[in-house]
């Protein structure tokens, strides 16, 4: 596509180049022309998918110091490391549509930007890591692998790797359930249990029915989104229901069986008062996960303004010593970036 065209170009035609360039499935670089609202529907999109992936790293972290073994141990703690390497991604992406990460996470501490309602419950028991393994996560790829062909570039290239860790995290959700399934009769209680109380959220992660949803219909316009939420949520309740009956364990709805006619699950109608309450703030951590998040974006400010200041020393030109291409001695950071994980848990 075209890149930025100079201020004599009519409006009308810079907006024909995108519109030809998304309908020929072409992706749309930071330095191409873009609507407004295109871009500020990639914004608010890519924001609340990274603040997600953060916020997210809490539920299971707490968990890491109770894990039944250090094999289950050192998975948790990679699986939440991935998690956070994933915020980073996402908030890089953001950046290249102009707006600064420090923004973006100003406005998610002061609860002007969400996240997903998900991380909004409780892990009550070990089974609910493996619940959020396979559904949460499970999810999360039905909505995200199509993003690996949204229309926005580096949004695009972020969901490649992002997608190939959470289906390894949805594999080894999958195999703690199945362990604890086939264990004795108090683990698979308490993994049916998990399942019960992760089924409906995990439904509630694809957003409202189609017909309430106020950005599905143009994000897919842009190729933003490729499916709208009511089909990707069929196409994960198809996908779980035989994993179900492979686990040994029952989803939570009477309701639940085959029509033949639409090839796909019937289910029960979803309680999205309960959806729209947690959204409102309502749910059983929101003020929890907010209130942590706050706390460690505190906590690691010295990291932000070290490395900060790190980067000013050692930029070109600098005269307060080192050089642009000084090596920093053994034991200080490696890059004057800012995208530290102790910054981001």
């Amino acid at each position: 596509m075209t890149t930025t065209a100079p201020e004599t170009v009519d409006t009308a035609a810079l907006e024909a180049v995108f519109d030809a360039a998304v309908a020929a499935d072409e992706r749309i670089e930071p330095r191409d022309w873009m609507p407004d609202a295109y871009r500020a529907t990639l914004i608010r999109q890519i924001a609340q998918h990274a603040h997600s992936e953060i916020i997210g790293m809490q539920p299971e972290a707490n968990w890491i110091t109770r894990a039944p073994s250090l094999r289950r141990k050192a998975i948790l703690m990679a699986k939440v490391q991935d998690e956070a390497g994933h915020g980073l991604y996402l908030y890089s992406a953001a950046e290249t549509l102009g707006v600064s990460r420090d923004e973006l996470l100003d406005k998610l501490h002061a609860g002007r930007q969400r996240y997903s309602s998900i991380f909004n419950y409780p892990t009550l028991t070990w089974a609910d890591v493996g619940a959020i393994g396979w559904l949460v996560d499970g999810a999360a790829i039905t909505n995200q692998v199509p993003l690996c062909r949204c229309s926005y570039g580096p949004y695009a290239r972020a969901m490649i790797r992002v997608c190939k860790e959470e289906s390894f995290h949805q594999r080894q959700g999958y195999e703690l359930l199945l362990a604890l399934s086939r264990g004795t009769e108090a683990q698979h209680a308490m993994a049916q249990d998990a399942v019960n109380r992760w089924w409906w959220p995990s439904l509630m992660m694809f957003g409202p029915p189609d017909g309430e949803s106020p950005h599905s219909a143009q994000s897919m316009t842009w190729k933003i989104k490729r499916h709208s939420n009511d089909e990707l949520r069929r196409r994960f309740v198809d996908i779980c229901v035989p994993q179900a009956e492979s686990l040994g364990l029952t989803l939570p709805d009477p309701d639940l069986r085959w029509n033949e006619e639409t090839g796909h699950y019937d289910f029960s109608p979803i309680d999205w008062d309960e959806f729209n309450e947690v959204l409102r703030g309502n749910g059983p951590c929101n003020e929890q996960r907010l209130a942590r998040r706050r706390e460690a974006h505190e906590e690691g400010a010295w990291v932000r303004e070290a490395a900060a200041a790190y980067a000013a020393k050692h930029a070109p030109g600098s005269h307060s010593g080192g050089t642009p291409h000084s090596t920093p001695e053994r034991g200080t950071a490696a890059s004057g970036s800012t995208e530290h994980p102790e910054a981001m848990v």
